[in-house]
């Protein structure tokens, strides 16, 4: 006989736009999504860096500061070989970041490793989240910092670390303990810790040609536009037309573009924070754990002096700015704490 019971709402822990409902037995659908997302996001940062470069080298090339070479219209070999040469920096910074950015992250936070002889309780609740999540036990880090705070890095299984504070470890019982660790798990288990540090490196070098384009603008004007040399070419008075519509448009993107790339990268931080936060209960079966440490955390936030800009977003609450529920979603980290108790508490009635 069908249960006469109504079924209890599967809430849209991804949001409206996420495409993908995770309820009681859907966590493997969404961190597939997810993946999928960072990918795309990937490739687009990488494309806006490289067109950034082809931008870069037509405008060089037409204001006579690289070699005219044969070319029509938008097409531009000066900027296609700017292009290449950035899209292959890009991969290789991406390649050196899955190599060595755990160990980056490990070395900015000042954290140092334990073992179970140092922290038992600690060491065994990490052993007990690695053991519900199917993983490799991670390397356990303790930053000496009276901040209450906590977070996940490396790029493998095989070389993921888990690092918390001393104030986090003397504020937090048991249950709340394992709600902070069953969260940056789920951010092992879903690779958040792989692709976060890809996309901030591919984040970093849109910054940095973007940089690049203004400092080129300093150096004042090209050939063809310091005087006017005949002829149509790329070189001649057309060519200084079209540099100065070129400058003008690599103005406005060198402004824009970083700008843009970090709002997207925000964008998918504050979505696998939901993703971890609701992993973490699939680990736990408790919610009220982690809700019960997501207040404590955020009453007590504070920087120390292993957080940065760098790496704010890895941590399980910022440590340098609050985001309430009225502050700017877009220029945000991590969601409201409000927003995600919110979801916890409604996890917790399914």
């Amino acid at each position: 006989m069908a249960d006469p019971r109504p079924a209890a709402p599967r809430p849209r822990w991804l949001g409206p736009s996420a495409g993908v409902r995770v309820g009681a037995t859907d966590f493997f659908a969404a961190q597939r999504a997810n993946r999928r997302r960072t990918l795309v996001l990937l490739v687009v940062l990488t494309l806006i860096a490289a067109g950034l470069g082809y931008l870069l080298g037509w405008f060089m090339e037409a204001d006579g500061r690289l070699p005219s070479r044969p070319g029509n219209g938008a097409f531009s070999i000066g900027g296609v070989l700017t292009a290449l040469a950035i899209g292959a920096v890009s991969i290789g910074w991406s390649a050196i970041s899955l190599a060595w950015g755990g160990r980056m992250v490990l070395a900015m936070t000042g954290g140092h490793e334990v073992a179970k002889a140092d922290e038992p309780q600690l060491v065994n609740v990490v052993e007990e989240m690695a053991i519900a999540a199917g993983q490799k036990m991670p390397r356990v880090f303790v930053i000496e910092d009276a901040a209450m705070n906590a977070f996940a890095t490396g790029t493998t299984s095989g070389n993921a670390a888990i690092g918390v504070t001393r104030g986090l470890l003397n504020g937090l019982n048991r249950e709340e303990l394992q709600g902070v660790i069953g969260h940056e798990m789920g951010h092992i288990a879903n690779l958040d810790t792989r692709y976060m540090t890809v996309v901030g490196v591919t984040v970093g070098l849109v910054a940095l040609v973007s940089d690049m384009i203004l400092r080129v603008m300093k150096w004042g004007p090209g050939r063809s536009s310091s005087r006017d040399r005949g002829g149509s070419g790329s070189g001649g008075a057309g060519g200084g037309g079209l540099a100065l519509i070129l400058m003008v448009v690599l103005v406005v993107a060198a402004v824009v573009a970083p700008l843009a790339a970090k709002l997207v990268q925000f964008a998918v931080s504050r979505q696998r924070e939901y993703l971890a936060d609701a992993t973490a209960v699939q680990f736990t079966r408790n919610a009220a754990g982690l809700i019960s440490a997501l207040q404590k955390l955020t009453a007590a936030a504070q920087p120390f002096a292993g957080a940065s800009r760098a790496t704010q977003h890895l941590f399980i609450v910022n440590p340098l700015r609050q985001f309430g529920s009225k502050a700017s979603a877009l220029m945000a980290t991590h969601p409201a704490t409000e927003d995600r108790i919110a979801r916890l508490q409604a996890l917790g009635r399914l």
